[in-house]
């Protein structure tokens, strides 16, 4: 059998979950079948890994028609093969054409919904009707589904009622917990102007709406005085909510010590060392399918305080491994809080009561990283996928 897994992003270019989630289940699926990689971007020198660029005429065009003349090269690439794999809406058109082409199945990841992201009408305009048109398609037409979190399943269900839920099966994000361990190196604090003698708050994510940034940086305003905070955020999605986030942080900087926004994508080792030397790892998120980057900070040993929503709930175990802090949210997809006030006030008074116990704290870190090492292996979830395929392919 022959797979072919289409997405936007592979290594080394990967931005976000659904990047590291590939390249993780591919390394996974290769011990079972034969895995042909079809990705955006520069060529790559990894042996069954083919890259494509958008078509030069679109050079300039929103960033949707761009997509679409990559998913045109890819379908026409994937003759041969057994199933194709699509992970993001940037990949689906892509899968959904090759099913029709050369009449195999197709089966849909799903790692983010477009109509619970109405925010990146801010970000591609008319595109955005383009994307959610494209996912609308690839998951009802899809041979299987698979949903990174329970959560996930639900919200699946809830915005493509059409879709046959017997199709919908739940299939966790991964950890590589050879990689993502403990790291000591005080180089790297130093580097990065990281003082490791301070109580410390870490976040690491994408500016974008649903990753709820700026909740927090209202909420460390509460947090004591002698609190660090790390913030590794980049990749905004638009300037309006990179100057949002600027102008919060450059307000938190006047009025407190020990903010320090690390704007660089990390390193993999280097992120391990800044995770391994914080106290408490936060995720403020609005919108989470699962959340890889909760399963990296608990195999770092670090406690979690996320929102109870979307799969985090399925990852955090609630006063075991972190806390979860309860959000009430309005229902038109784009996750905001009814109450904002509260769910900051909320998502203070949790990091008070971890960082108040570093204990405490750093035992919720050593259960993290059993529960990461007992449920979220990337080995598990690859012959999870593999069965899938099965499945389907006659």
């Amino acid at each position: 059998m022959r797979v072919d897994v289409i997405t936007k992003e592979y290594p080394p270019e990967v931005y976000g979950g659904a990047g590291v989630h590939v390249a993780e289940l591919v390394k996974g699926l290769r011990e079972h079948l034969d895995v042909a990689v079809r990705c955006f971007g520069a060529p790559r020198d990894e042996p069954g890994v083919f890259a494509y660029r958008p078509p030069v005429e679109l050079a300039g065009a929103n960033a949707s028609l761009s997509t679409l003349g990559v998913d045109l090269q890819i379908a026409e690439a994937t003759a041969g093969t057994s199933l194709v794999h699509s992970h993001t809406w940037y990949a689906n058109a892509a899968g959904r054409l090759s099913a029709l082409l050369h009449d195999v199945p197709h089966v849909v990841t799903a790692h983010s919904l477009e109509p619970l992201r109405p925010w990146k009408a801010e970000q591609l305009g008319g595109g955005y009707r383009i994307s959610s048109q494209i996912e609308r398609d690839a998951f009802e037409s899809a041979d299987a589904v698979i949903a990174v979190s329970d959560g996930m399943r639900r919200d699946i269900l809830r915005s493509y009622p059409a879709l046959d839920e017997a199709k919908v099966t739940t299939v966790y994000n991964g950890i590589d917990l050879a990689k993502w361990k403990p790291v000591q190196d005080a180089s790297v604090l130093e580097r990065l102007g990281i003082d490791a003698s301070r109580p410390t708050v870490v976040f690491v994510g994408r500016i974008t709406r649903q990753k709820g940034l700026p909740y927090l940086l209202r909420a460390l305003e509460k947090l004591p005085a002698e609190v660090q905070v790390v913030l590794c955020a980049g990749a905004p999605d638009t300037p309006a909510i990179l100057e949002e986030v600027s102008s919060a942080v450059r307000a938190l900087q006047e009025t407190r010590t020990g903010i320090v926004w690390i704007e660089e994508i990390l390193p993999q080792h280097e992120l391990s060392a800044v995770l391994t030397a914080a106290t408490v790892f936060v995720c403020p998120s609005v919108y989470e399918p699962l959340g890889i980057v909760n399963l990296e900070a608990m195999a770092c040993g670090l406690p979690v305080v996320g929102t109870a929503t979307g799969g985090i709930p399925e990852v955090v175990d609630d006063g075991v491994t972190g806390v979860l802090v309860p959000i009430e949210q309005l229902q038109d997809g784009t996750g905001t809080p009814t109450d904002p006030d509260r769910f900051v006030s909320d998502l203070a008074a949790a990091l008070i009561r971890v960082l108040a116990d570093p204990e405490e704290a750093a035992r919720m870190g050593r259960a993290g990283r059993a529960r990461a090492e007992a449920e979220f292996s990337w080995g598990r979830i690859a012959e999870q996928t593999a069965g899938i395929y099965r499945s389907l392919v006659r």
